[in-house]
């Protein structure tokens, strides 16, 4: 396995510990890495200064007077002077002499070039004899009126070991940092996603029981108060819609079980007569007949309402085209004419499309000139706008209470003076949805000009009209 899919793998606190150790872990190196390095320079700027401060060339000029220099010679019994650095001079011939300190120094080219006055002033590292590490200032000089360089060094322990004890120091003080940081960001990654925890257990909890009515503390304003109000959105939105199911479904078996009885009840009573040898009066068999095709047409109806409530509010069956409101309402209408031939229906439908399924479309405008042929008196007249994306049923019925307006457009609702006639009490619900699918709505109100009857009206916005096919020439 990867070190990345190794990381993925671990736990989320984990991870968020580990990124601020290692996080942490980046700066503090980088400080000590800097800090470091300004020390160094420091440190290295104070020993070439303090280099190149070392006043030797009167000593040297003493020394050279009272025994010279021979190349490739040294005193090593000479006496230290306590100039605090070690001192010789270097001839242009190559001479060298040990003026202070308590080691010799290897004569370099640098020196050379110093001495025979080739180049100027130089600082370098190099060793003595004895192989200790040094910082070495070779500056010009005249040593008994010859041209000398004056070679001054001094041990760079003085920087190395100060800087070794820093090293360790920012080493421990890192690591503690380090470790400290990840222990903040475990502290921290726990604190933070308990909220993340208690959601965790209120999703287990429901996936367990089912239990819908469990809620998350939502306090605050940051991203787990916002998750945790989706999280109780959704859970609320899940319980509504399963108590519409459970309800849709009660509903359901309530108006199926009229249906269904009546049904069982007429062909128990034809399936008697057959067994029995007792027939039935021919006008009764007619009429018993008549109502089982009745119960048997009312049945379909209420499965095919129930079919088309069933279906999702958003997204469902065909997808959102543009047609023509005024052609839909004219097929309707003939339709409806087919169901009450003995009402007078008059229209005046104006040009309008609409963005939304035109089966759909079709079905709610039906439903609704359905009402009106049910609730028309014998020979009434059904008048039928479209004006503006406005389309208007009016009847000349009984009309519709006041109180009973805010329920029409509930599933299974039926006013108690309807009960009697056909129906699901789904019709106005599927008109409902099918006008919010479409962007619109559906009202049903009293007459406006105050006479008897109630008016229906479907408002759905438009939306541009198609370009006209074109029809090749034969």
């Amino acid at each position: 396995m990867s070190p990345v899919a190794r990381f993925r793998a671990l736990p989320l606190r984990s991870r968020l510990a580990l990124l601020v150790a290692t996080a942490v872990a980046v700066a503090v190196a980088a400080v000590a890495a800097v800090s470091w390095v300004m020390v160094r320079g420091q440190l290295r700027d104070q020993l070439d200064s303090s280099l190149r401060a070392t006043n030797a060339e009167a000593q040297a000029n003493q020394v050279y007077r009272a025994i010279g220099c021979k190349p490739g010679g040294a005193l090593p019994d000479r006496p230290a002077n306590n100039l605090s650095a070690q001192v010789q001079i270097v001839l242009a011939d190559g001479s060298h002499c040990w003026i202070d300190g308590k080691n010799t120094l290897q004569v370099t080219s640098a020196d050379l070039e110093v001495a025979q006055r080739r180049s100027g002033d130089v600082l370098y590292d190099s060793t003595t004899s004895d192989g200790v590490p040094i910082r070495v200032y070779s500056q010009r000089a005249l040593v008994d009126q010859q041209p000398a360089a004056l070679v001054v060094a001094k041990p760079l322990a003085d920087v190395d070991k100060p800087l070794s004890t820093l090293a360790w120091v920012l080493l421990l003080v890192s690591g503690i940092g380090v470790v400290g940081a990840g222990a903040a960001g475990l502290w921290v990654a726990r604190t933070g996603l308990q909220p993340v925890d208690e959601l965790t257990d209120a999703v287990e909890h429901i996936a367990r029981t089912e239990d819908l009515t469990v809620r998350i503390p939502d306090e605050g304003d940051d991203e787990i108060a916002r998750l945790s109000r989706s999280f109780n959105s959704m859970t609320a939105a899940l319980a509504s819609s399963q108590e519409r199911q459970a309800q849709l479904i009660a509903d359901a078996g309530h108006e199926l079980r009229t249906p269904l009885t009546s049904l069982r009840t007429n062909i128990e009573l034809l399936a008697r007569s057959e067994e029995t040898g007792r027939a039935i009066p021919p006008e009764d068999r007619k009429d018993l007949l008549a109502s089982v095709k009745a119960q048997m047409t009312e049945l379909a109806s209420l499965i095919g309402d129930l079919q088309e409530l069933s279906r999702p509010d958003a997204g469902a069956g065909s997808p959102l085209q543009v047609v023509a409101l005024h052609e839909i309402a004219d097929a309707a209408l003939s339709r409806a004419r087919l169901r009450g031939p003995e009402l007078d229906f008059t229209s005046s439908l104006e040009p309008w499309y609409v963005r939304g399924e035109a089966a759909a479309l079709e079905r709610a405008v039906v439903n609704i000139l359905d009402n009106a042929v049910k609730f028309s008196p014998p020979g009434g007249a059904v008048e039928v706008t479209l004006r503006a994306g406005e389309l208007t049923v009016r009847d000349h019925g009984p009309g519709i209470p006041a109180e009973e307006l805010p329920h029409v457009f509930e599933r299974f609702w039926r006013s108690p003076s309807a009960r009697a006639l056909p129906g699901s009490g789904l019709g106005l619900s599927i008109v409902a949805r099918t006008a919010a699918r479409a962007g619109g709505s559906a009202e049903l109100r009293a007459a406006a000009d105050g006479g008897p009857g109630t008016e229906a009206l479907l408002r759905i916005p438009g939306a541009p009209a198609p370009p006209p096919s074109v029809v090749p020439d034969q």
